[in-house]
């Protein structure tokens, strides 16, 4: 089987491209034979081939659309003999459309995106929604994207596909410099408002009033989003929790998988930001892999993710307030339970690898060929 595959950059600094260099690994491991046109920031060297032919999504180009349309020819011919095309992000789903022909064609739906074009003007957003509405199928990473892809657009057809890990990664974690003795608080994800940092400042007050010295550490970029780190910095001056909170910035690998090894709980209590939400909680199953247990809310892709009372604990958005700290103590006093959830985590992330992810989405391709 010949896959042609359009992709972001390939790299695991980002979701698109995490997701889009894994699922290929894992694909060409199970026999299929791969394409990758990627965007023109891509690094290429690979154990296959990879022409970065496409216009660049993070950061994104402007006048993206017309220059998709541009590079329909070289698309099609660089895909001329593959079987079906897939758009492993959001964004390339009307070149898939139109480099496929009568070719089917399956686009993955990872979180905000699937919500075709709706940043996007009227007639771009249109040409997405067309796209999407013509796909064979659309793979979504989880049950709440699938829920969001039909809400916004009825009749989309998809199917299910968590995203995977790789387990054997998180079993023997690295350690920090420095010993680590207070009881502590671990998220990751950079300081935004979709990944709930303001509120998690502020359930840390609480926390501080419950266990005195107890700790968070926030790990990934502080640029992203300015007006969220002023809030965030604002809220532990006010609530002083400067000895409480601490602001990691991107760390490299090593240094976050050493701080899920010296962490007692991991949360992302995740918000639905306007029309932006969380696809899925990958680095909720990354922390369950590495033995915590964890901490998300619901109506979010975390869902998927987090088996209730099981491996952590989900929340309601809504009561966050009220919920995260709840939760956040009721944790932390209770070290039996954290063992039980972070056993439990280990096993259950047994069943999210990239093999299995590589072998649900071998399976569509090929209902998808026999139509």
């Amino acid at each position: 089987m010949r896959i042609g595959f359009l992709t972001s950059d390939l790299h695991h600094q980002h979701g698109w491209g995490h997701y889009s260099l894994s699922l290929i690994r894992a694909l060409r491991a199970q026999g299929v034979d791969a394409v990758v046109a990627a965007s023109n920031n891509s690094p290429t060297d690979f154990e296959f081939d990879v022409h970065p032919v496409l216009p660049a999504l993070a950061p994104a180009e402007p006048r993206q659309l017309a220059k998709l349309a541009m590079g329909v020819p070289d698309v099609r011919k660089l895909f001329a003999g593959c079987d079906l095309i897939h758009a492993t992000a959001e964004p390339y789903a009307p070149l898939a459309m139109w480099a496929a022909g009568k070719r089917p064609f399956v686009l993955t739906g990872h979180g905000s995106y699937v919500q075709a074009g709706i940043q996007r003007h009227f007639g771009a957003r249109k040409i997405h929604q067309r796209a999407f509405r013509r796909a064979t199928t659309v793979i979504c990473v989880s049950h709440y994207t699938a829920q969001r892809a039909q809400a916004y657009l009825p009749h989309v057809h998809t199917t299910v596909i968590n995203n995977g890990i790789d387990p054997d990664a998180f079993r023997n974690l690295p350690t920090l410099p420095q010993t680590v003795t207070r009881p502590t608080v671990l998220t990751a994800g950079g300081v935004k408002q979709r990944k709930g940092t303001p509120q998690l400042v502020r359930a840390m007050a609480t926390v501080r009033d419950n266990i005195p010295d107890a700790q968070c550490i926030i790990i990934g970029r502080t640029d992203t989003e300015p007006e969220t780190l002023r809030e965030v910095e604002t809220a532990i001056n006010a609530l002083r929790l400067d000895d409480v909170v601490r602001l990691t910035g991107f760390v490299e690998n090593d240094t976050l998988l050493a701080w899920y090894n010296a962490a007692d709980v991991f949360v992302l209590p995740s918000i639905n930001d306007g029309w932006k939400f969380e696809g899925f909680g990958l680095v909720h199953l990354e922390a369950s892999a590495a033995g915590l247990p964890v901490i998300g809310t619901r109506d979010c892709g975390a869902e998927d993710a987090i088996a209730h009372d099981v491996t952590g604990l989900l929340i309601s958005q809504e009561r966050i307030a009220d919920e995260l700290p709840t939760a956040l103590i009721h944790l932390l006093e209770d070290p039996e339970k954290r063992a039980l959830m972070g056993t439990a985590g280990r096993k259950r992330s047994q069943e999210f690898t990239w093999e299995h992810t590589a072998q649900q989405v071998l399976a569509t391709y090929e209902r998808v060929l026999s139509r």
